[in-house]
């Protein structure tokens, strides 16, 4: 009896055969798999989709109209469920190409939304250029200020019909405005880095090329 145990805890172990090695990689290429999977996911989460944008000459200059796409990450939504208003922009500069020199600024605006959550009337209230509006869902608040239609982004003098000019485009979330406290304690801020920026070329009647 005692000399079976002996035998049988001296026993060498069984060395891994191929097939189970091959299910122990696999098992972790699925694990590798499934965590990028989870960040590209967040990612998009607090990214910024821009959904269309269109531009159009008309009699007093450049207007512009766009609409973007995107949902707040829990941070910030949690933020502004504790009373801290939060802020977005867009910004546009019109730029004129010139072969011979650095090309030149020809205009550029921006456009600023303040949302807050009012726990006493129990609404949103978006707030822009001067004007408030208020909203029973925060759904409702988010889509009066995912875009804008016929902004007024250049003079029809600084434009030229000779020219060959392109756009800057941004539109993010303004944590620039946040309370001074805050914007130290974010450091990185996860789920608050929520932006798209693209460049635009502009066809001779200046509407945007397309593919561009």
């Amino acid at each position: 009896m005692n000399s079976a145990r002996h035998a049988t805890a001296q026993a060498p172990c069984r060395p891994k055969t191929e097939s189970s090695l091959w299910l122990q990689g696999f098992a972790a290429w699925i694990l590798g798999l499934v965590l990028l999977l989870g960040q590209v996911s967040g990612a998009q989460a607090e990214g910024v989709e821009l959904n269309q944008i269109s531009a159009a000459k008309v009699e007093d200059g450049l207007e512009l109209s766009f609409s973007t796409r995107f949902t707040l990450s829990p941070a910030v939504e949690d933020a502004l469920m504790k009373g801290v208003p939060v802020y977005f922009a867009a910004d546009v500069t019109v730029l004129r190409s010139r072969w011979y020199w650095r090309d030149v600024r020809a205009a550029r605006t921006s456009r600023s939304w303040r949302l807050e959550w009012k726990s006493l009337t129990r609404q949103f209230r978006v707030s822009n250029e001067g004007l408030s509006r208020s909203y029973a869902t925060l759904s409702e608040a988010l889509s009066s200020l995912r875009g804008v239609s016929s902004w007024h982004v250049a003079d029809l003098k600084d434009i030229d019909d000779d020219g060959r000019y392109y756009l800057e485009f941004s539109y993010r979330l303004d944590t620039s405005q946040l309370p001074k406290p805050m914007q130290i304690g974010l450091g990185s801020p996860q789920g608050w880095n929520m932006n798209v920026e693209r460049t635009f070329q502009l066809n001779p009647d200046f509407s945007i090329r397309s593919g561009s």
